[in-house]
């Protein structure tokens, strides 16, 4: 019975709801995009890191701007989740997109490389950080999301 109340608290934690419907939306995004893009649905859209929007800064937004609403901007809890979302935010955009370009830079030279020979090598993964224009379309989608939860509830 106490899980049951637990899951509960869960389901009922405006913070928590709002935050992974911020990321659930910009994640079913970027999965229409694909569709629309490339005339097929791949799964790895939903799951995979990177692309247009940036679910990292939609769920850290929607995370910061719901308890600063619901706790106040001069709470602890409110700096804490606002320094969350701008470290999330800056390795979304800033870290993961400078390993991906460095990923780039290894498989074009693995390319020149082994273009010749017939060696099995393993790609690695370029798509994994976000753009500047990713990473502000994923704040706003969090901001929307954390305001409407408000507005509508």
């Amino acid at each position: 019975m106490q899980e049951l109340s637990a899951v509960s608290q869960v389901l009922h934690n405006r913070v928590f709801v709002t935050t992974f419907v911020g990321w659930f939306m910009a994640q079913s995004v970027k999965v229409f995009l694909g569709v629309i893009r490339e005339k097929r649905f791949n799964f790895k859209w939903f799951v995979g890191t990177g692309g247009m929007p940036s679910s990292h800064a939609a769920g850290a937004t929607a995370l910061a701007t719901c308890v600063g609403i619901q706790e106040g901007v001069g709470t602890a809890i409110f700096a804490m989740a606002a320094m969350f979302a701008v470290v999330v935010i800056s390795d979304a955009q800033g870290v993961r997109r400078a390993t991906g370009k460095q990923a780039e830079l290894l498989n074009k030279m693995l390319d020149d490389i082994y273009w010749g020979k017939k060696i099995q090598n393993d790609r690695l993964k370029e798509l994994i950080g976000h753009t500047p224009k990713e990473v502000i379309v994923g704040f706003f989608i969090g901001l929307c999301v954390a305001f409407a939860s408000f507005w509508i509830f």
